[in-house]
């Protein structure tokens, strides 16, 4: 009998450049704060690995800036990096003429994040914080794809001629896109390439990503989708399981309030469904077999884990690909150190390579 062939999923890493990478979370180690040679080691165990993608995180607080990271890495590594953009940070020439020059010097690996939080100084409503992503995403893909933009928006307003500086492909980057209220979900629909998750129960994935079909549609457009979340994998579950409980064994709950109000997007309506998968899971924090809500008490954004043996860890990235998600971006703590395990005992049992995609046409509306 003849096995059909599993679709190709892309895999990528997370390189911690905002001081989120512990031994134990919530107690800060000077070894694995951010720096250059910190996050320079998580990112090229990546690429030795095979991985496909490298998500490189922005803050305003912590670590190190990611756009001057991304140029100075990609003469090292053949990895795609997966770039996080603020939208309202840069007027929206400059930032497509920063992104093609860094797609040239990376000889057209360059993907992007594009993220809608508030900017210090600053606090919007959902509503136009996310009309201001959808103007951006617009105005950006029409540079980055070289054309003229003439676009007078709420919050973009640009009459300029196509920039003489263009990507390798001469088209604009892949954006990849997360957010769950209604503004952001539209927001999405309009302009995003990739519609990003974070951790989920798979029936919650699927209602989602459900709807998220339905809206792209209404604006003649269509969406693939990716699953952001953290990994614990050992030789067998128990080790797995003991090795979560490790992470927490010398967490502050204060501390770890702390943490998860720092960043921007603390109250997001995401974070808020992180918070919910945390209260309805079980003593040990399992909302799943092997999904485990433990990072999220002291981490905002992505506050869920796979947690397992190989096979069990596999068989979660199968569900989850059979579901629809076609881009996984996983990290965990130690970065480089969780890295070398998934790299050692999955990676090898997946079939993955470089999301490619053609983009629709898109507009502000």
């Amino acid at each position: 009998m003849t096995t059909a062939a599993r679709p190709t999923v892309e895999m990528a890493w997370f390189s911690a450049l905002c001081d989120d990478d512990y031994e134990f979370l919530g107690v800060p180690d000077p070894v694995l704060a951010s720096s250059f040679e910190h996050c320079r080691n998580i990112v090229l165990t990546a690429d030795r690995y095979g991985f496909d993608n490298v998500l490189l995180p922005s803050g305003y607080q912590m670590g190190i800036d990611n756009t001057a990271f991304c140029a100075a890495m990609a003469p090292m590594t053949s990895l795609r990096m997966l770039l996080a953009v603020r939208c309202g940070e840069l007027v929206v020439p400059q930032l497509a003429r920063q992104l093609a020059t860094i797609d040239q010097i990376m000889a057209g690996r360059l993907t992007v994040n594009i993220i809608s939080s508030d900017i210090p100084g600053e606090t919007l409503d959902s509503g136009p914080r996310y009309r201001r992503s959808t103007e951006v995403m617009y105005a950006l893909r029409e540079l980055l794809d070289g054309r003229a933009v003439k676009f007078h928006g709420d919050f973009v307003d640009l009459e300029v001629d196509p920039p003489r500086i263009t990507t390798v492909s001469g088209a604009s980057p892949l954006f990849y896109f997360g957010g769950l209220s209604p503004a952001a979900r539209e927001c999405a629909a309009a302009g995003a390439d990739v519609f990003l998750m974070w951790p989920d129960t798979t029936d919650k994935v699927v209602e989602v990503k459900a709807d998220m079909n339905a809206r792209a549609a209404r604006k003649d457009r269509s969406l693939r989708y990716g699953w952001r979340s953290h990994v614990i994998v050992r030789e067998t579950e128990d080790e797995a399981r003991q090795a979560a409980r490790r992470l927490l064994s010398k967490l502050d709950d204060d501390v770890g309030s702390t943490i998860r109000q720092q960043s921007l997007d603390s109250a997001s309506t995401g974070v808020a469904r992180q918070a919910v998968l945390r209260e309805g899971a079980d003593e040990e924090g399992y909302v799943e077999r092997h999904l485990w809500t433990g990072v999220g008490r002291a981490r905002s954004g992505a506050g869920a884990a796979i947690v397992g043996d190989p096979d069990q860890v596999l068989d979660k990235i199968r569900e989850l690909s059979d579901a629809g998600i076609e881009a996984f971006i996983l990290s965990g703590y130690p970065h480089a150190a969780e890295c070398d395990l998934f790299a050692r005992y999955v990676l090898p049992n997946v079939d993955h390579g470089r999301l490619e995609f053609t983009p629709d046409p898109v507009n502000a509306d």
